[in-house]
């Protein structure tokens, strides 16, 4: 990857003129499906990007409760777009997301907010790494049609969804109006993210991610990873899965899980004990094993193409270890 980088052909593109960066958006366009794409520094500004060229100030946009939009992007769409978001529970039951969405859109009304749109995410951070099934993604497209609403798609790991399911990317995000995916997370780029969509809209957030400071000049060195990460390291997100399936089978025992087996590359979960999550954390990350705080009272083990099966092997033995022994201190403190 680092060589493809250092050998990219670039330009300058400001004026669109890098090849290396043009190829990326051809190429990603293609696999999603979309008229064109555009290279983004970061996911949250392809999620912003799709936002701010869709909707108004004052506008709602409806999301998933456990969204990172609404949870991990420091409230950026009240600032950027000028939108404020409405959060259900769309994801934890896909089949019902169409009747939560009939009941959250705002009537016709002066004093209302009008409802302008909904966003997805596949796979989904905080839930796991659920993958949004294709027939409510379908439905949920199809209800948005109905009422001229736009329908965005996270899908920062789209690529998961895909590979385990072996749906194409471009059936995924068919449904979808505007689609932002990441060649970093598992792909394994160094940087950057790609949004989707229709030619009008993907050439207006062009103009806002030169507004927001987003414009690179041979952003070419970016886009050769990312290239890169797309010949090579698509098909092997499978090993990723099957590490978190083979880290959640081993830990069951002592760790609920908030989903048993976990579909992709994300393991939730939290001590059978009662030990203390955030001393669980600073306990394995002083032993070498990093994981994250997930949702409240959770942890969260993300399996990517830096860990090897030793790697795996290693942070079961030290999660049972610290973890086993914690149990202990707590139990006695307990008894005292």
């Amino acid at each position: 990857m680092r060589r493809a980088m250092a050998t990219a052909e670039v330009g300058d593109d400001v004026f669109g003129e890098d090849p290396t960066t043009n190829r990326l958006q051809e190429r990603v366009a293609e696999l999603l499906g979309k008229d064109a794409a555009l290279f983004v520094p970061s996911g949250t500004m392809g999620n912003q990007l799709a936002l701010a060229v869709q909707a108004t100030a004052g506008d709602e946009v409806i999301v998933d409760q456990e969204s990172h939009i609404l949870h991990y992007e420091t409230g950026a769409p009240s600032l950027i777009a000028r939108v404020q978001l409405r959060s259900a529970p769309l994801q934890e039951q896909p089949a019902r997301a169409c009747q939560v969405l009939t009941d959250l859109v705002r009537p016709e009304a002066y004093y209302y907010p009008r409802t302008r749109g909904v966003c997805i995410e596949n796979t989904h951070n905080r839930f796991s790494g659920a993958i949004m099934p294709l027939e409510p993604v379908q439905q949920i497209g199809r209800w948005c049609a109905e009422r001229g609403l736009f329908l965005h798609c996270d899908g920062a790991r789209l690529w998961n969804a895909s590979v385990a399911t072996g749906i194409p990317p471009a059936v995924y995000a068919a449904p979808c109006t505007t689609v932002m995916v990441c060649l970093s997370k598992g792909l394994g780029a160094p940087v950057g993210s790609i949004v989707a969509g229709p030619e009008d809209l993907i050439a207006e957030a062009r103009r806002w991610r030169k507004m927001l400071g987003g414009g690179m000049r041979q952003s070419g060195v970016l886009s050769a990873a990312g290239l890169y990460a797309l010949d090579q390291h698509l098909e092997r997100l499978a090993e990723d899965h099957r590490r978190a399936k083979e880290f959640a089978q081993s830990i069951v025992e002592e760790f609920e899980l908030m989903l048993d087996p976990p579909p992709t590359n994300i393991v939730l979960f939290r001590s059978r004990r009662g030990v203390d999550t955030e001393h669980l954390l600073e306990q394995l990350a002083s032993s070498g094993v990093l994981v994250s705080p997930g949702p409240p009272g959770w942890l969260r083990a993300v399996f990517h193409l830096d860990i090897s099966d030793d790697d795996l092997a290693a942070a079961i033995a030290m999660l049972h270890r610290i973890h086993r022994d914690l149990c202990g201190k707590h139990s006695l403190a307990m008894n005292t």
